[in-house]
């Protein structure tokens, strides 16, 4: 199921004079966050404009439009930002991985259920799915030649095992 919003970072802590905030961001490219004009904070989605971000040593510091002191910006530690899914395009065969947890995975040929996608591990060649069974946990790498098709709207993903995958 697809999620209107998605968990873009977490406000770790206060940077500098002017209220400014230090973001751990949640994206594969810390640059990527530090685009956005405007983001959700905390548990009730407020929208918030960045005035202006910057990526420091794989952290983002982002000044929050109305956090001008360093008291201000203290008050949002630890309070986790969202980006509204409307506001990221993704190329044909890109996923969210929040869009993949929970995700049923079934094989191509037989139907048999193999479990729901429980984590997606980022290995650096290809990432690989976490698949947890009834009976046991499979590891299942995120390639042209295992996955055969993912229905984010379905919640279904459909593999082809490669020879001695799950033995």
């Amino acid at each position: 199921m697809k999620k209107e919003y998605l968990e873009a970072g977490k406000i770790v802590t206060t940077h500098g004079i002017r209220g400014e905030v230090k973001i751990m961001p949640y994206t594969d490219v810390p640059e990527l966050l530090a685009e956005f004009d405007r983001l959700f904070i905390g548990k009730n989605k407020d929208e918030v404009i960045i005035e202006r971000s910057r990526v420091f040593k794989n952290m983002v510091i982002a000044k929050i439009e109305g956090v001008d002191t360093p008291e201000a910006a203290e008050k949002l530690r630890n309070k986790m930002l969202y980006m509204h899914r409307d506001d990221l395009e993704l190329d044909d065969d890109t996923y969210f991985i929040q869009d993949l947890i929970g995700m049923k995975v079934r094989d191509a040929d037989t139907d048999a259920v193999y479990g729901v996608i429980d984590d997606v591990m980022q290995t650096g060649a290809n990432d690989v799915y976490v698949v947890k069974g009834t009976e046991r946990e499979y590891l299942v790498p995120a390639i042209a030649d295992v996955v055969v098709s993912t229905d984010i709207d379905g919640n279904v993903m459909t593999i082809r095992p490669l020879d001695g995958l799950f033995d």
